[in-house]
């Protein structure tokens, strides 16, 4: 089968398409016939061994974690899926990936395709919709009343958790720059700040959490909008200690990650405000939940552009230049 995989790390020239065995499934698992990958920016990022400590491959390793398609084969100890079923998954972190024409997909880290949603749209939720998830009901524990900072509102990220907090009962913060004032409006943001003219933190008082998409110095600036007893719930780092010890990492990465994250907590310690970093991981049964809320409406994806596969190098490119307004998707079928 045809494959879009990364041979060696840090080296783009070993990046591309090759022909690879049609994987088996195990008894816990599904083979999907893939018709749509949703592309997130960690996949442009794995390929240069950024996350070598947390995730692990074997190379050649096929890029991409989201997916929608079809069922065609399923493990011995499969109960839920059976062949012809329409799934969308997210496969982060399972050592595999999703930008080939059949993966391997765990039970546990499957849904069934919400009705309303075609194959693409289906692909472009997984990631945004359980990192959204996780972060603000899990880490965050946001609640009705609150107000909540979600830079980056017409992103991928953005675009997906804007609509979640409104659906939590929360208000909405974001930055965004003047041309999609009315998309993220639309979402739900109730306070927009143009990040061209203006600083956000020279404008927002009184949140109760921030979720941390930007690199860079935004995560800092944004404890001065914070009360105190806040939340911080970062997905773009650093990872800190209890990160660490959480995925069962030696000591080493314990320390490491101690190092890295010391300026942050510092920080949210003087200010009495609560920080974790955000590491997503499937789960089938949230992706259901999901799925629910899509169904009904509440949730609509954002699309901004479909690649045919023979493109999976330029959609990644195109990912990579930080414009897109809401996901971009890659088509198999």
């Amino acid at each position: 089968m045809k494959a879009f995989v990364f041979k060696r790390y840090g080296k783009p020239d070993q990046i591309g398409f090759a022909d690879v065995s049609r994987p088996l499934p195990k008894s816990d698992e599904i083979l999907v016939q893939v018709h749509a990958v949703g592309l997130n920016p960690i996949d442009n990022m794995v390929p240069k061994g950024t996350f070598k400590p947390m995730l692990k491959f074997q190379l050649p390793a096929t890029l991409g974690s989201d997916l929608a398609g079809v069922v065609v084969e399923v493990g011995s100890g499969v109960t839920r899926f059976k062949p012809g079923d329409a799934v969308f998954a997210s496969i982060f972190g399972s050592g595999t990936g999703s930008l080939a024409e059949f993966a391997i997909v765990p039970e546990k880290a499957a849904a069934l395709k919400p009705a309303n949603l075609d194959i693409v749209q289906a692909a472009s939720i997984p990631m945004v919709g359980l990192t959204s998830w996780q972060a603000l009901k899990d880490h965050i524990r946001l609640r009705p009343g609150q107000k909540v900072f979600i830079p980056a509102g017409s992103g991928g990220i953005g675009t997906f958790a804007i609509q979640l907090a409104k659906y939590l009962g929360a208000k909405v913060g974001t930055t965004t720059s003047i041309g999609n004032v009315d998309l993220v409006r639309s979402l739900g943001a109730d306070e927009v700040v143009d990040y061209k003219k203006q600083e956000f933190e020279n404008v927002l008082r009184d949140y109760d959490a921030v979720l941390g998409t930007v690199r860079g110095d935004a995560l800092l600036k944004s404890l001065q909008i914070l009360k105190p007893n806040s939340t911080v719930a970062s997905l773009i780092g650093p990872p800190d200690a209890a990160f660490a010890r959480a995925r069962g990492m030696n000591a080493f990465f314990t320390f490491v990650f101690g190092l890295l994250s010391r300026k942050i907590i510092n920080q949210v310690k003087k200010r009495g405000i609560a920080y974790s970093f955000v590491f997503v991981h499937p789960d089938g049964g949230q992706l259901a939940e999901i799925g629910k809320l899509l169904e009904s409406g509440h949730i609509r994806p954002v699309m901004d552009k479909v690649f045919p596969f023979e493109q999976a190098k330029e959609a990644l490119a195109y990912l990579a230049k930080g414009r897109a307004k809401g996901k971009v998707v890659v088509r198999l079928k």
